[in-house]
């Protein structure tokens, strides 16, 4: 089992910036990924970003240019910069561990972005 507990978000302007972070404990494999998906009302979830242990990373191309991920492996936490905020990227934000285990989920916490 892995347990990821998420902190961050909040509500915020167009334009600005809001940081995520994410902790996973538990049964930690050395290779993982780790990374943020997000939901909005009435839309499926979507990568939003996402990191592996090795250092490769992948971004959703709509926060291309905007977001930034990152991760501390020793603390097995993962970091989403968010950046030039728009209305569009309003959602529920989920962290998302994926290793040899299997794939587990954050709580979900909620961004708003106001124009």
């Amino acid at each position: 089992q892995v347990q990821l507990v998420e902190s961050g978000g909040g509500s915020v302007q167009a334009g600005g910036s809001l940081r995520f972070s994410c902790a996973a404990s538990g049964s930690i494999f050395s290779i993982n990924a780790m990374g943020w998906y997000r939901q909005a009302p009435g839309k499926q979830r979507e990568l939003v970003a996402v990191a592996s242990s090795g250092g490769t990373t992948k971004y959703a191309d709509s926060v291309k240019g905007r977001f930034t991920i990152s991760r501390d492996n020793a603390k097995n936490t993962v970091y989403l910069q968010m950046n030039s905020l728009k209305p569009e990227d309003t959602a529920v934000y989920y962290c998302n561990y994926f290793g040899s285990g299997g794939s587990y989920w954050g709580q979900g916490t909620p961004v708003t972005v106001s124009s």
